[in-house]
């Protein structure tokens, strides 16, 4: 009988199995990041804007654009593989979702913040909205770029020529960015409303049929059923008062008039 070797078909699903698990990790990675750059792209031009801010903005940004060149790679070399089993095919392509959207609303943000940084310089105070926000966002920066804390001492002193280097810098990201977006869809085909996710259902809120039996139960206790009599009596009684008041002012017009 002839011997099959079945080591060179596992070892090739474990390893496709660690492509999906290090592609999970790689975005979940980077929609954290994005979303910490939102937060922080909010602070622009309030009384919280400084120059640590612009700092960390664009030390966020470094971060994401690293973690989506390194996305793009793995998922683009995965995903044209013909011989990629369906199953993990599928889930490639809800990582390619998450992926692209992530760098869509990271275009946004970037361009928000681009656009803010005109209308706020950092030379002029005064332009600032006072918003009444406290603090800056270090923690937010140190979570998105998995450091200790930036909450640290940094000259307060506006670097000669920073702003139009920082502003160069973001209009090129900004340009790479969006070529890159167009770049992944000419390379792979995924369309996203045909992509089905699956994973951990939240609970269904109260469905229309268990409320209605809620409310069944409830007129149906004692308590509640002399309580909806008392509320009856007593607008019958208003509506005869108001009757009377008015029968009344209606007689004193006719007889004082």
């Amino acid at each position: 009988m002839p011997l099959i070797n079945n080591k060179v078909g596992d070892d090739g699903t474990v390893g496709k199995d660690k492509a999906l698990v290090d592609g999970k990790a790689l975005v979940d990675s980077l929609i954290k990041v994005v979303a910490c750059y939102r937060v922080l792209a909010t602070c622009v031009g309030g009384c919280t804007d400084s120059l640590q801010l612009r700092d960390e903005l664009r030390q966020t940004r470094e971060k994401a654009q690293r973690l989506a060149m390194a996305i793009r790679s793995h998922l683009t070399s995965h995903l044209r593989d013909k011989s990629l089993p369906e199953e993990q095919r599928k889930e490639m392509e809800i990582l390619w979702v998450g992926f692209s959207s992530s760098l869509e609303l990271f275009h946004v943000d970037m361009c928000k913040v681009f656009n803010m940084g005109d209308i706020f310089s950092l030379s002029k105070k005064e332009t600032r909205v006072q918003n009444g926000l406290q603090g800056g966002g270090s923690e937010v920066a140190a979570r998105a770029l998995s450091v200790p804390d930036l909450n640290q001492p940094q000259s307060t002193s506006l670097p000669a020529e920073f702003e139009s280097h920082e502003r160069s810098t973001m209009e090129k990201d900004i340009s790479q960015l969006d070529h890159m977006i167009d770049d992944m869809e000419m390379k792979v085909n995924v369309l996203r409303w045909m992509v089905e996710p699956h994973g951990p259902q939240y609970p269904d809120p109260l469905s229309s049929t268990d409320s209605a039996s809620l409310l069944s139960v409830d007129e149906e206790q004692p308590g509640h059923q002399h309580l909806h009599q008392r509320r009856k009596l007593f607008v019958l009684l208003l509506l005869v008062a108001v009757v009377l008041v008015v029968a009344t002012l209606s007689i004193c017009i006719v007889f004082f008039s």
